[in-house]
């Protein structure tokens, strides 16, 4: 008793004041001709320490991101059939999971969404796994679960299959995200395992409004909104303008990205940095107390969510793979290397103010491509609330 007592106060000493670095494994996207990317993911999370986990006849919880149907930046399920196999090999039951979705669209509810998976190739022959949405047929079968340390959302509501789960596998596309900068393992599984009430939760610092000089009244925002808060009338000069009505508003900010012509924005200027400060803890509540791992796939880094039904042109080129046990040091990892990387001046980058830049001088990209809102306050929240550390050390597997 006396050694773990002392143990502990060991560890939460060298957490608070020893700069620790978390290993990450990457590799690139180059193959030769007898390799390919599925052999090297494999060899990837090998080498990451997957099979230091005990799956015997354990439930995998493997969260993913489907695709809403449209867009094609999303991840092949080729990738998942990779993660489930090695998997099943050390005696796990693997499923394929996700929650739905506040907004309009083709994964709001359960029934939607698995047509939505198997429409984008998410389906058992192709991935070997089945698919279970988390939080149930209307999105609101969730676990209430204390977070520790949260200073925001210190009960989450998490999609109840994936609180089910003995393991907790995050596989992420990497990529933009105009709420929160950027979507990695913590906004997959922060924002991403939150059910219905869970996202609400997540987002409702802060509610949209419009700027009816620039409304040109074109109805685009109504497609998006979940829950018909969004109305038209004609203003003084006759003119139709949109209004969004608080009461019935989610603030999930899907108008936001909907608007082509920015008419749209946050009334609440610090909700973006709040969003992901709930996000972490999210991620938090879902990992704590039970084994986790974590893989994203850095390539087709389009600016927005796979949430759209669209995807923009990448704004770098493909990186690589990473992997590893703190989702935290992974982001940050994957965050490093696509500010390192150039641009693709046919990318929405062309039409940003492209003069941000990151703490070690190279280009921000995702600061210039949504510069209202830091990616930086989702990686200090989640230091600060103990889920991991942005200090890494880069590890590559050829």
């Amino acid at each position: 008793m006396i050694v773990l007592f002392v143990q502990g106060l060991l560890t939460i000493f060298f957490e608070k004041y020893i700069m620790i670095s978390m290993k990450v494994y990457w590799t690139d996207m180059r193959c030769r001709i007898d390799d390919g990317l599925l052999v090297k993911l494999d060899r990837l999370i090998t080498k990451a320490g997957i099979n230091s986990i005990d799956f015997k006849d354990k439930f995998v919880a493997i969260k993913i991101h489907f695709g809403e149907p449209g867009n094609l930046a999303f991840l092949r399920p080729n990738f998942a059939r990779v993660v489930a196999d090695r998997v099943k090999k050390n005696g796990g039951k693997p499923f394929l999971t996700d929650c739905n979705t506040l907004y309009v669209g083709k994964r709001n509810n359960a029934l939607v969404h698995l047509d939505a998976a198997c429409e984008n190739g998410y389906w058992p022959m192709a991935t070997g796994c089945q698919n279970i949405i988390a939080d149930g047929l209307k999105g609101n079968d969730d676990v209430k679960v204390e977070v520790e340390g949260a200073e925001y959302c210190k009960t989450a509501f998490i999609g109840r299959a994936i609180m089910d789960a003995d393991i907790v596998i995050s596989l992420n596309h990497f990529k933009g995200h105009e709420g929160a900068g950027f979507g990695g393992a913590l906004k997959n599984l922060g924002m991403g395992s939150g059910s219905r009430g869970g996202k609400m939760q997540m987002h409702n610092d802060g509610k949209p409004a419009v700027s009816p000089s620039v409304c040109i009244g074109c109805k685009t925002c109504a497609k998006y909104c979940n829950e018909g808060a969004i109305s038209f009338a004609p203003d003084a000069s006759g003119k139709i303008k949109a209004t969004i009505d608080n009461n019935k508003c989610v603030g999930c900010g899907r108008c936001i990205g909907a608007c082509n012509i920015h008419a749209i924005h946050e009334e609440n200027g610090s909700s973006n940095e709040k969003l992901n400060f709930k996000i972490a803890e999210y991620a938090k509540a879902v990992v704590q107390g039970r084994p986790n791992f974590h893989i994203n796939i850095v390539n087709q880094v389009s600016p927005y969510c796979d949430c759209h039904a669209e995807s923009d042109t990448p704004i770098v080129p493909d990186i690589g793979m990473f992997a590893g046990f703190d989702p935290v040091a992974l982001d940050k990892a994957c965050i490093d290397a696509v500010n390192a990387a150039p641009g693709i001046g046919t990318s929405i980058l062309s039409d940003r103010d492209c003069n941000h830049k990151d703490e070690k001088g190279h280009a921000d990209h995702f600061c210039d491509i949504h510069p209202t809102t830091d990616w930086r306050s989702q990686i200090s929240h989640a230091e600060k609330i103990g889920l991991g550390t942005g200090n890494y050390e880069l590890i590559k597997v050829i």
